[in-house]
């Protein structure tokens, strides 16, 4: 079993529509929080990656499946587990939960290893790989 990540978010008026409703590409916003903080537990520093290494990540895809919504006030849990790491590549499964444990959103991203000069792929250091594998079990 893939070990998870969890983040918890609140949900700010900020985050809703009109219907008081957690507006549907702030998930994506979420999740995109949720990557970076499990990198930083890591050790991975983004900022830091980009300055002294020359690489970013980029979503290179994004897919979710809307089960109910989240509203103003309530707790999420953001969770990521890596599906498969490859080259320049790393996919995850983002499930977004209540604090009763309901899911909400079901999330599936794709994540590139890009050159900050050239925007081009480039593998995943080898440093990281090592503490991605050791961290979880993908």
């Amino acid at each position: 079993m893939p070990k998870e990540f969890t983040l918890p978010v609140r949900v700010y008026y900020e985050d809703t529509d009109a219907g008081g409703v957690v507006y549907y590409a702030n998930y994506f916003k979420f999740m995109e929080r949720a990557r970076t903080e499990w990198l930083r537990k890591l050790g991975f520093d983004q900022r830091q990656l980009t300055a002294e290494r020359g690489l970013i990540f980029v979503v290179a895809e994004a897919q979710a499946q809307y089960r109910r919504p989240a509203r103003f006030n309530d707790l999420l849990s953001i969770g990521v587990i890596v599906e498969e790491i490859s080259g320049a590549r790393m996919r995850f499964r983002q499930d977004i939960r209540r604090d009763d444990g309901e899911l909400l959103c079901a999330g599936r991203i794709g994540a590139a290893c890009l050159d900050v000069e050239s925007f081009r792929p480039r593998p995943i250091p080898s440093d990281m790989l090592v503490e991605l594998n050791n961290a979880y079990a993908y």
